[in-house]
Formats: C-alpha cells, sequence, structure tokens
C-alpha cells in the first residue's frame, strides 16, 4: 500500500517512475529489520537530489575516516545559502545522524522523512530551510558488525560508536580533536540553526516507553528561548508524541537507583551536541529511542518526533526565529554570563512515568543479587523530574580577550566557531587582568584522550602587558559571546584550560642547583628582611617546611624575581573596562 502511494504521489508530481523505486528504503524493504551500509545511504539522498530541485547535496568537510561529511540541503526557493536564509528571517533546522552509528535510528528515519516532505506526505513549511547531516560519523559507520551493542534489539547488523580514532564524538564538540569535529564546527558556524536535533539510541533501566528526550537544559539556554522551550516547545512535543501513540519521556537519567524513584534532567555540557548548540542559543534535542525495543518501532518513533518538530516549526516557526535572533543579539550587550549550573533539589516537576517492576534476584553466574525488571508487571506512575538548575559560577565579560598568537589551536578553534578576532597591527603595551592558576584536580584516567581537569581555582592581577604584533584581539560585543565566556574562562567546566589546551604552562620550564641557589636565596633574604619573617613564620606553623632545607629553598624561590613568570599564569588575557 505503501509503495502504490508513493508512485501515486510521484504521478502527480512528475516524478519518473524509474526513480520512484529507488525510493523505498532499505528499511521499508526489510520491514524494518535492516539498515544501509554508508555507501546506500549517501546515494539514496543523492537520488533525491537528482530527482528533486530544491533538495541539494553538498560536501563539506573531511572526517577521520578520510571521506566528507555530506550535508543535505532543503530549500524550496533553491537559494542554498544560510546567509540569505537569516536575512529572509527563515526557520533554519538542522538534524544531525549518525553521531553514534550503532545508533543508526535517526538514518532510517531521515532518509523516509525527507523522501515523504518530497513526495507531499509530510507537511513542510516551504519557508522552512531543513539541512541534514546523513551520518556524521563515518569511521564508525563503516566499522560494521552487530556485536558492538550487546543488548540492542536490531538491526541485524550496524557500525561502531568510535569514529576512525576511536573517539566519541559526542565528547569532542569544545576541544574538536577530530576531523569530524572540526568540520561540524565549520558546518554549525555555516548554518546558525534555529532547531538543531541530533538522533541517538539509549541503554539503561528498562521501560514502556520507546523515546525518551535530552532537551538542552532550559536554565543554561537562558534567554527568551530558554523560557519557551521550558514552558511551551516541551509540552507542545510530548503532547504531540502521545497522540501519535508514542508517549515520550525526559531521558532516563536514572543511573544507580530505579526510575520510580524520579530523576534530574541531564544536564548536557558544551562538549555534547545539544549542550554546545545551546552555546549559540539555539533550541537543541538529543531524542533517545531505546534499545531494547524492536528496531522497527524504534525507527517509527524517531520519524515520528521528527514530524511533530515539523509541526512546531510550521506553526511557530517565526516566533522561534524571533526569540532565537532575538537572544543571540542580547548576547552582544550581556554582563553577566551564569557557568557551571548546580542542580537544584529543592525544586522539582511531576512526569507520568511508565515502566516495569523492577527487583533483585539471585545471579545465575554469581550466586549474587542482581537487578531485573519485569515485563509481566507494567505500571504507570506520576514520579519527580528535577530540572532546576542554577549558577554556580558567574562571570563578568571583559571588554576584550587578547590571544598572543602562538596559541593557534585555541586561535584556530575559535575562528572555526565564528569568532571575530583582529590581529594587533604593531606591538602594543595594555594594562590587563591575567589568571594565576592556583589549584585543579586532574582526572587519574583519560577520557577521550584527555587527562582534563576540574574543580579549576584562580587568582586575578593586573599589570601592564606587551603584546606583539600579530596578537589576536577578541572583542566582546558578538552574539558568540556565550561561547566565548564558556571556553576561555579556565573556571568553567568545559573550558579549553580544562581540557588541557594550556597545561604547558602548567610546567615549570627553569630551575635552579640548590648549592648555587643557596647563596642567592641568602642575600635576596638579606635585602628582604620582611620576607625572611614571613618564612620563619611559616616554619613555625609547618613542621614538614621546618625540617626540610629543599622546601625552604623553594619557598624562597617561589617568591623570588627569579621564579618564571610564565608558570602557572593562564596566558589569555582580559581588557576590563
Amino acid at each position: 500500500m505503501k509503495t502504490i502511494l508513493c508512485l501515486l504521489f510521484g504521478f502527480l508530481l512528475g516524478i519518473p517512475l524509474m526513480a520512484q523505486d529507488n525510493y523505498q528504503t532499505l528499511f521499508e524493504s526489510t520491514q524494518g529489520k535492516e539498515t544501509p551500509v554508508y555507501e546506500e545511504v549517501i546515494q539514496y539522498f543523492k537520488d533525491l537530489s537528482d530527482d528533486f530541485d530544491h533538495v541539494k547535496v553538498v560536501e563539506m568537510g573531511i572526517t577521520d575516516s578520510g571521506h566528507p561529511i555530506h550535508l543535505v540541503l532543503l530549500d524550496h526557493e533553491q537559494i542554498f545559502d544560510p546567509k540569505k536564509w537569516h536575512e529572509a528571517k527563515r526557520p533554519i533546522w538542522f538534524i544531525n545522524n549518525g553521531i553514534h552509528p550503532g545508533e543508526p535510528d535517526g538514518i532510517d528515519a531521515s532518509m523516509m522523512f525527507l523522501r515523504d516532505i518530497l513526495l507531499g506526505k509530510q507537511q513542510l513549511d516551504e519557508n522552512i530551510a531543513l539541512a541534514i547531516v546523513p551520518v556524521y560519523n563515518i569511521g564508525g559507520h563503516l566499522n560494521r558488525g552487530s556485536f558492538s551493542r550487546v543488548n540492542q534489539n536490531g538491526p541485524d547488523a550496524f557500525g561502531f560508536r568510535g569514529n576512525a580514532r576511536n573517539y566519541d564524538l559526542n565528547r569532542d564538540f569544545i576541544k574538536a580533536d577530530t576531523k569530524n569535529a572540526r568540520s561540524f564546527q565549520l558546518i554549525f558556524s555555516w548554518l546558525r540553526p534555529h532547531v538543531f536535533v541530533d538522533t541517538h539510541v539509549s541503554n539503561g533501566a528498562d521501560y514502556q516507553h520507546v523515546m525518551t528526550l535530552i532537551s538542552t537544559q532550559h536554565d543554561r539556554l537562558g534567554g527568551e528561548a530558554g523560557s519557551y522551550l521550558h514552558e511551551k516547545l516541551n509540552p507542545s512535543l510530548y503532547s504531540k508524541m502521545k497522540e501519535k501513540d508514542f508517549p515520550m519521556v525526559p531521558y532516563v537519567n536514572a543511573w544507580g537507583g530505579k526510575p520510580e524513584d524520579g530523576w534530574a534532567q541531564f544536564k548536557d555540557n558544551g562538549r555534547y551536541s545539544s549542550g554546545y548548540a545551546a552555546l549559540f542559543s539555539t533550541l537543541s534535542f538529543m531524542p533517545e529511542t531505546h534499545m531494547l525495543k524492536p528496531y522497527d518501532q524504534r525507527v517509527l518513533s524517531t520519524y515520528k518526533l521528527l514530524e511533530s518538530f515539523a509541526e512546531v516549526l510550521n506553526q511557530e516557526g517565526n516566533e522561534i526565529v524571533e526569540k532565537v535572533n532575538g537572544d543571540r543579539e542580547r548576547r552582544r550587550a550581556q554582563e553577566i554570563f551564569e557557568l557551571n549550573h548546580i542542580l537544584n533539589r529543592e525544586k522539582s516537576n511531576t512526569i507520568t512515568f511508565m515502566g516495569y517492576e523492577s527487583g533483585q534476584k539471585p545471579s545465575d553466574i554469581s550466586g549474587l543479587p542482581r537487578l531485573y525488571y519485569d515485563r509481566e508487571k507494567p505500571f504507570t506512575k506520576e514520579v519527580k523530574f528535577y530540572d532546576s538548575y542554577e549558577a554556580g559560577l558567574e562571570i563578568k565579560k571583559p571588554i576584550a580577550y587578547i590571544i598572543p598568537q602562538g596559541w593557534y589551536t585555541v586561535i584556530e578553534n575559535l575562528q572555526r566557531n565564528g569568532v571575530r578576532m583582529t590581529e594587533l597591527r604593531k606591538d602594543s603595551v595594555m594594562r590587563v587582568t591575567y589568571y594565576e592558576i592556583l589549584d585543579f584536580q586532574t582526572a587519574t584516567r583519560p577520557f577521550e584522550g584527555h587527562y582534563i581537569h576540574s574543580n579549576t581555582k584562580v587568582k586575578r592581577h593586573e599589570e601592564l602587558h606587551t603584546f606583539r604584533k600579530g596578537d589576536f584581539v577578541l572583542m566582546m560585543d558578538q552574539p558568540v559571546n556565550r561561547y566565548v565566556i564558556e571556553v576561555l574562562e579556565p573556571e568553567s567546566e568545559d573550558s579549553f584550560f580544562n581540557w588541557n589546551f594550556f597545561d604547558t604552562v602548567l610546567q615549570a620550564k627553569e630551575g635552579y642547583s640548590a648549592y648555587v641557589f643557596e647563596d642567592l636565596a641568602n642575600e635576596f633574604l638579606n635585602d628582604h628582611p620582611r620576607m625572611r619573617q614571613v618564612l620563619e613564620e611559616e616554619k613555625a606553623k609547618d613542621e614538614t617546611l621546618a625540617n626540610s632545607a629543599a622546601a625552604q629553598l623553594r619557598w624562597v624561590y617561589e617568591r623570588s624575581p627569579w621564579k618564571e613568570k610564565e608558570h602557572n599564569r593562564y596566558p589569555v588575557y582580559r581588557l576590563e573596562k
């Protein structure tokens, strides 16, 4: 029946019968059991582009696999230029698929959804510009098998979570270690979408829901878009999915506990796709279908969610553009930025959760108690959902940041994200603030190629500093100010500092020979009697210091003019008001 309808739509639209035959997806022809290999996915979208003038497939940037990222554009006006879309205040919707290719639901759903728009089965207002990445993690998609997600219920074969260099790309949006992420940043900066959807599959607890949703945390998003998301858009999406027989709940973030006891909203920091997009005031989402559900149900629920987004955009696209664009403009003049949000457990909402009773029973392997869910005992309960976060840190923006040109990895990262900077035309002396790194914690095990820092503590200093011709000045009057603050302020959870971009300043490069420095240190203390007095006071309080000649010599060195000024100095400077 579906094929007959497609043929009928095609006939009415003047589409050749041969082209229509190619529009059935592998997912459909295998009754929801299979998903296509990479080359077939790309060819499917190219076929649509060949047959419909308002679809265009472009290559934008390379990936670690050596393959380019393909971007599929739908534009009924056939302009295919985001700059002109923004000038016309058209809603821009960006869908990203295959970031974890073992989770291909969005790939198949997007193939069918775009086709159905073109054939008139789905309605998408002609004013809306749609961009789709068919497969983001190409290396992972090429690494195809059926065992990498041990608990997943289909499809028959699928890709692997890690990319060609075994990075989890949904941790790479800030640090951009991969070519994939660097290309994505350029694409995102080019599109500047109003709505972003990144499709996923979830594991964890068992429950009746097929679809769960991570909406970017509304307090972190802030502004009018944050209020609109929380008060209007989210309720609308949940209502529509219920009407489509896929009742949805927020992502079940109940690790280590029972879902029926309630859970906290997932806080999507900037390392994650939706959190990254939110730094640019984009309304962003990560749909998470449930991996234990059959593949056909998961794809259908993803399709229905895309349909729900389309319905919202058809009705409220202009309002979304107004709120997102307004927030971006307000970022230019915003003075205080909130970071490091902390869950407020004093506030909660009530949501309807459809779960299964859980319990403990002896393990057949160990004989010890193990968790299980009983699908013969479904339940529907009202549970608490904690979705209020408050700022853990507030930062007042400077007039500008000044970045010495030697830190080119930082500069290039900023440029890829649409940050405007200018180079000094001559050597210049300016009064600036800089941070001294006082303390931080470092992970003891690697995480995505890094031993990341946390709980960073800094001290501010002011000085006249000489900058060189070619150093970069970043004026803080831009729509991307929130992103800049997030990555350049070292105390921020996902700052470049915490991602190890500046670790070379944490290691002293010079030292001293103790037997030589001993005499210099004594002369220094003789010339600075107050310093000697402080040393004696410290020794009286600290037995370890008092009993260590080496520690006392180090104490003097750290406070002497010979101490290298670059050590623990954060090399991004603030030009204050």
